[in-house]
Formats: C-alpha cells, structure tokens, sequence
C-alpha cells in the first residue's frame, strides 16, 4: 500500500512538467546586433521597433557608455577616432567610444512580438569585438580601472537568432527563421 502512494504522488508531481511541455503555443526569443535601423528591418520587417530600439540605446548609451579621463586611454581600448568628449554638465567631460551599433532582443508567442523589447548600446572593441554595458552597470571607465561591459557573443546584421522553448513536433519542424 505504502508503494502505491509513492508512485502516486511521484506521477501527480509531473503532471504540470508534462503538461507544460505539451503547450501547443510556440513561445520564443529573437537577438541581433544591428549596425543601423536600416539593417535591423532588413532583418526583422519591423521598422517601429527597429527605430524606437535604436533610438532607446542611443539614450542609454550617453548614460551607460565607458568613461576615460583622456582621449588616448578611449582609443587605446576602442579604436582611433571611435571616441568623442562629452560634458556632463557644467565643467565636468570626459571621453567616451561612440555608439556603432544596437542589441535588439524580443519574446515571441507564435512568431508574434509581445511585450514590447529589450535594447541596449553596442560598443565595438579595438579588437573588432562587440560590447554593450551590463544589466545595471554604472559604465564608469577611469585610468585602467574595470568597467561594467560584457562581450556579445553575436555577428552584426546576420539573420536574428531564434530559440525556442518546450520541446515536441510544432517546435521542431520549423526552421530557426520561421
């Protein structure tokens, strides 16, 4: 009797994991580093979202970008003439890299956004690779001390990556562009 309730309970505590696995709404994401707005719709055929995630990460990029306290310690992490002065207000600047693209990432429910979108600055290195600040990153640069920038591990304007979640048929007989 006693294995019988076992094996009850251990079954009524799976159910919401299979049921959940069995969802036939297909739920995914959408990335892509995106150079300009031009490139994002050639990519996503959303232009609105396109242009209001640039211009989102153009305003948080005055915000969250890395500081240095001269020009030559900018362009030694991010390139000759990648970097302009910027003032703060009243008598305090500093230089930062410019922004030379965007990180666009979007929930899908059956290959419909939902819930607006994520975006953030990106920031390309003097070793060709792509920076955009960390979640919460102060972006604060100064004389060799570290700074909240994390890698992006994606290449610029290629078909945006798509990942589902769940498992089954409806998931796995599409393409990742579908």
């Amino acid at each position: 009797m006693k294995r019988s309730k076992t094996a009850a309970l251990l079954l009524m505590s799976t159910a919401p994991l299979l049921l959940s696995a069995c969802d036939r709404s297909e739920s995914a994401s959408r990335e892509g580093l995106y150079t300009s707005v031009e490139a994002c719709v050639a990519q996503t055929n959303d232009s609105a979202t396109c242009k209001q995630a640039f211009d989102k990460a153009q305003k948080d990029a005055a915000t969250t970008a890395p500081r240095f306290a001269n020009r030559e310690e900018c362009e030694a992490k991010y390139g000759k003439e990648q970097c302009a002065e910027r003032n703060e207000g009243a008598s305090h600047s500093f230089f930062g890299p410019l922004m030379t693209g965007f990180f666009l990432s979007q929930m899908l429910r059956n290959g419909s956004p939902m819930n607006g979108f994520n975006s953030a600055p990106a920031f390309r290195d003097s070793n060709g690779g792509w920076q955009q600040p960390a979640p919460g990153g102060a972006g604060v640069y100064r004389s060799g001390a570290g700074t909240a920038m994390v890698p992006i591990n994606a290449t610029a304007d290629r078909a945006v990556t798509t990942s589902r979640s769940g498992f089954g048929r409806s998931g796995s007989s599409r393409g990742v562009g579908s």
